[in-house]
């Protein structure tokens, strides 16, 4: 079922106006890729960027270029089969790609050090989410954007005329809604807006209110994933108050 979730795209957008480096780590028989978009001024924290079921790094700059504009370096992942990445992502390999992804950028000259925050966009909050309760004491917060319970609650509300047998064989190997419960301590950010109709606010809200404390709710107006666009400093200020803790 894991072929419904994830739409790979292998083209790379032009990457414009912004300084970054490319990286690569070897996963089993294949290789993951991404880009570090750096700052010009200091570096506040390092980003870590899980984008969503569509497109590939160069899709979502919309999302991250505001962040390095406000100083903070973004490492963004394309997991397997997506962008310059090879083999095939399902939800396990992407699990454990994810860990592997973070235990090498923690380690790496020049994101050693800083503090980390895990940022997840639509289907990768559900990456973000399981790393963030697997590894709090490496992390300074969490961004949920756009965010989905879990995979078999999305696949429900794309096919409810499903519902029964999704809900009875479409077996959600993690779920944010269950990860967000054992993150106590660590400060979490949701974003999500009621009007969006890709991922419904119910499913980011259900994350909010099952996440442990600390957490902060911001609603916006506007399509998914586009807080950027028209409430960035709010967001940016709220990232900027994790790192500072």
């Amino acid at each position: 079922m894991d072929d419904n979730f994830y739409k790979p795209n292998k083209v790379i957008r032009p990457i414009e106006n912004i300084t970054y480096e490319d990286f690569s780590i070897p996963v089993e028989k294949d290789t993951i890729t991404g880009i570090i978009l750096k700052p010009k001024s200091k570096v506040k924290a390092t980003v870590l960027f899980f984008h969503g079921a569509g497109g590939n790094v160069s899709s979502y700059l919309f999302m991250t270029k505001p962040l390095v504009d406000k100083g903070f370096q973004v490492v963004m992942v394309d997991f397997r089969g997506y962008g310059k990445s090879t083999g095939k992502p399902t939800h396990l390999n992407v699990a454990a790609d994810g860990q592997i992804f973070l235990d090498t950028m923690i380690q790496r000259p020049g994101i050693a050090g800083t503090k980390i925050i895990l940022y997840g966009a639509s289907l990768g909050s559900q990456i973000a989410a399981h790393l963030a309760r697997t590894n709090k004491d490496k992390i300074a917060g969490l961004v949920m954007d756009g965010s989905l319970s879990s995979f078999t609650d999305i696949a429900m509300y794309y096919k409810p005329e499903y519902k029964e047998m999704i809900s009875r064989y479409v077996v959600s190997p993690y779920a944010a809604k269950e990860d967000l419960r054992d993150t106590e301590g660590l400060p979490k950010l949701f974003i999500h807006s009621k009007e969006d109709k890709d991922v419904p606010y119910e499913e980011g809200f259900e994350n909010y209110s099952k996440a442990s404390l600390p957490k902060e709710l911001l609603e916006y107006s506007g399509k998914h994933l586009e807080a950027m666009k028209t409430d960035s400093e709010k967001i940016i200020s709220s990232i900027e108050k994790m790192v500072m803790k």
